[in-house]
């Protein structure tokens, strides 16, 4: 029978001892940055419904303070379950209310740098949805303040979080299809605004549509744009490749630790000032931290890599391919393949080296509260992932050129470009 063990009272006094100085380490990490341990972040929601409805449920356990949306139905929905928040249409006014630690960002792309600028200017801590911003310029911006201000932040990339992107890294790292070569990145279908409209429907009841518009050019209320027709539309989305791109390049990014593109060539169709395009190939020369490049290549609409047509993939849907010198790696959002198959019978994965994550929303509140847990996806991280994402979106704007980038100097060398990197805001709204 095997002995059992029975813990001693000098065993439980020195555990108990550890234990405490463990909760007084954390307690004063947590008082050092304003709270207590265990207390609640005072936070306001800015967008609830729809992305920011998902948004709202994950830091639902802090105290919810201030609630903020330009559709009043929506609001009104929202403050039923938090009776206690204060409601606002404006989320200007919101701020100025205070009484905030911190902000859920969840509004179209071309109002989050506004709302996360003048959050950081004022103290909080920075939860933002992606893509990060609407411009260059807006992203660089945000990274300044994010810095300057050192409050924790997070980009919404939710599946940065989860278990199996976690994987795919410790393969990729360890070697187990060798050096990478080439990176593919895809996903169906897109985002394109199409023809503008010219007809004028009457603004829904309740619907704060100049508030909607925020900083982007007067225009009248079509339903075409909003509320949930926007992303197919540059002055307030950047289509499919600046919705999706953040969360599938992202995986590169991880796994090959990325630093940004020193060259972006577009093939597509000829832009439209107004519509973002149905289908692009955006192709990079991507610079890694660690010195060399890789090129990395995104596909929308219905372009895909070679790799389908030739039969050497599985007929998965969205994903990632590693192009490796022993191999290729596969992976979506939930698997990942080691191919061709045969190659990799008998494959014994690499132990895991990346801790689980808590939770995306838990990292940033973890962070916020001044526990020992910094935001994988922190405005550092997430900055230049969105950059790489948006000089995608510049080079098919200014005529699906070739542009070279240099991230230092933060130029492309092209006018039409620059120009499109800062956006003019439309008055009573600025950065």
């Amino acid at each position: 029978m095997a002995k059992r063990h029975t813990a001693s009272r000098r065993d439980f006094l020195r555990v108990s001892a550890a234990g405490a100085a463990t909760f007084a380490i954390g307690r004063y990490a947590g008082l050092a940055h304003g709270y207590p341990a265990n207390d609640k972040l005072r936070l306001g929601v800015i967008g609830v419904a729809g992305r920011g409805g998902d948004n709202l449920n994950g830091v639902a356990g802090e105290e919810i303070v201030a609630l903020c949306d330009v559709d009043g139905g929506n609001l009104a929905k929202a403050r039923e379950r938090f009776p206690q928040a204060r409601g606002f249409a404006d989320f200007r006014k919101l701020f100025d209310a205070g009484g905030l630690d911190g902000v859920v960002i969840s509004t179209p792309d071309h109002t989050h740098a506004p709302a996360a600028a003048r959050a950081l200017r004022d103290g909080l801590h920075v939860y933002c949805e992606k893509p990060l911003t609407h411009s260059i310029h807006e992203c660089r911006t945000l990274l300044e303040l994010a810095r300057a201000s050192k409050k924790a932040t997070q980009m919404g990339t939710q599946i940065h979080s989860n278990e199996n992107y976690r994987r795919v890294v410790e393969l990729v790292q360890a070697g187990a299809i060798g050096e990478v070569t080439e990176v593919h990145v895809w996903v169906g279908g897109g985002y394109c605004g199409g023809t503008r409209p010219t007809d004028k429907p009457a603004v829904p009841a309740g619907f704060e549509w100049d508030l909607w518009l925020g900083p982007a050019p007067q225009r009248d209320y079509h339903p075409a744009y909003a509320p949930f027709s926007w992303r197919g539309w540059w002055d307030y989305g950047n289509g499919t490749l600046g919705d999706m791109a953040c969360h599938h390049m992202d995986l590169p990014f991880w796994a090959l630790g990325l630093a940004g593109p020193t060259q972006v060539a577009v093939e597509g169709p000829a832009p439209d000032d107004a519509a973002c395009p149905p289908w692009l190939i955006v192709k990079y020369a991507m610079a890694k931290k660690a010195g060399g490049s890789v090129p990395l290549t995104w596909y929308h609409g219905d372009k895909r890599p070679h790799h389908f047509a030739e039969g050497l993939v599985p007929q998965w849907g969205n994903g990632t391919l590693f192009v490796g010198a022993k191999g290729l790696l596969l992976a979506d959002y939930d698997r990942y393949a080691l191919l061709p198959e045969k190659s990799f019978a008998g494959f014994v994965p690499p132990p895991k080296s990346i801790a689980s994550s808590p939770g995306h929303y838990a990292e940033w509140i973890g962070q916020a509260k001044g526990e020992a847990i910094v935001a994988t996806c922190r405005f550092e991280y997430a900055a230049p992932l969105t950059e790489a994402v948006l000089l995608g979106c510049v080079a098919h704007r200014v005529g699906n050129q070739t542009l070279a980038w240099d991230a230092a100097k933060g130029s492309t060398g092209v006018a039409a470009a620059d120009a499109l990197l800062r956006r003019e805001y439309r008055a009573g709204w600025s950065l």
